[in-house]
């Protein structure tokens, strides 16, 4: 692993693999090709999402970046540990691409003065 202390997951708006697998899930459609692969890595955060009440695609993205900042945690052994003991920090972030802003969605090895909602 690269000693590197901070990982940042960026989502952005307008996210094509969001779109997509919300509109397989109205219309029961799966995108096929490479689309189809990107797509799959979304289609946990779609549901998830809207079982919380979030149905807007601004809120499935950031759900989508919680739980992916979460399952790089789970995947990597090495970089959880980093984390636990305060030499790592893995962020998400969801990136308005029109404004140029960043929305701070989910924080894991932060300080305390770091909020997140998560």
């Amino acid at each position: 692993m690269l000693d590197c202390p901070l990982v940042v997951i960026l989502g952005h708006d307008s996210c094509g693999a969001v779109s997509a697998e919300c509109a397989a899930l109205e219309d029961g459609m799966a995108p096929t090709g490479y689309v189809r692969d990107v797509v799959e890595r979304v289609t946990p955060s779609v549901p998830a999402a809207r079982a919380a009440g979030h149905v807007e695609p601004a809120e499935i993205l950031a759900e989508h970046v919680r739980q992916t900042v979460d399952l790089l945690l789970d995947r990597s052994r090495v970089l959880a540990e980093k984390v636990a003991v305060g030499q790592a920090a893995v962020v998400g972030l969801c990136y308005r691409l029109a404004g140029g802003s960043a929305q701070l969605v989910a924080a894991r090895g932060l300080d305390a003065g770091v909020t997140a909602s998560s």
